[in-house]
């Protein structure tokens, strides 16, 4: 079973325009990304997605394989499945945020196995623990809720469960979503033809379309939490976190 690994990039983020291209420690974010994914040795293949011709330049300067997709797609996932459907080889479909550089690609390859192992799993993701009170009220960051076999309940920027009775404050666990998805090839071209759904729009989370239509997603727990960048103030704290890594390393 072939692992092919997508980046979808887009220039135009509304929260931090240009963030896949801007410096990070000398480097352009994307590339970082894109170096952090080739170190994963279960995946066979690397391609960057964009329908921006900026995008392009930046990752084939890094030495990057790119992809060019439709400008009228209105999601990441819509430049996967487009990617997808060029690769008859490849039977399982990695989706990694262009904006996750700090992914450990230890726990990536988990996931993937999670499909490799059983081909009746559909789609896999991670979580890991959350335990700062701003983490969990942070709208950015991501929450899960999962059954006692690790499929997701549901997902939210809310922090999510809530607790009614103050005495119930030290039951609750707080999980965090990581930006990767795993797909059996077959699922994903599937996913395009659902229909949207109601949570997906006021949530703005595209996974609980397929939580809606009645698929299951496998959470894997992950070993270690990942830094997103949504904002310029995040880039700051990758810096930080990849800074931080190099003094313990050393």
């Amino acid at each position: 079973m072939k692992v092919l690994a997508v980046i979808p990039a887009r220039y135009g983020s509304k929260r931090f325009k240009g963030k896949v291209i801007a410096d990070l420690l000398g480097k352009p974010l994307l590339q970082h990304v894109f170096e952090n994914v080739k170190k994963c040795r279960i995946i066979d293949r690397v391609v960057i997605a964009t329908d921006d011709i900026r995008v392009k330049a930046v990752a084939e300067k890094f030495g990057a394989e790119v992809v060019m997709t439709s400008k009228t797609l209105t999601s990441g996932t819509e430049r996967i499945i487009e990617v997808a459907k060029k690769n008859k080889e490849n039977s399982i479909i990695v989706n990694v945020q262009g904006d996750e550089p700090v992914l450990d690609m230890k726990d990536v390859s988990r996931a993937i196995k999670v499909l490799k192992n059983n081909k009746k799993i559909q789609m896999a993701t991670l979580f890991c623990k959350l335990e700062k009170k701003a983490d969990i009220e942070n709208p950015n960051i991501v929450k899960v809720i999962k059954d006692k076999d690790n499929f997701a309940i549901y997902f939210s920027r809310f922090p999510i469960p809530y607790i009614r009775e103050r005495s119930d404050q030290k039951k609750a666990c707080y999980y965090k979503h990581l930006g990767i998805y795993c797909y059996q090839k077959d699922f994903l071209l599937k996913f395009k033809k659902l229909s949207y759904s109601m949570l997906e729009e006021v949530e703005k989370l595209e996974q609980l379309r397929i939580l809606e239509n009645g698929y299951r997603i496998k959470m894997v727990e992950a070993k270690h939490d990942s830094v997103g960048v949504d904002t310029k103030e995040d880039l700051e704290k990758v810096k930080k976190h990849i800074l931080g890594n190099k003094k313990i390393k050393s």
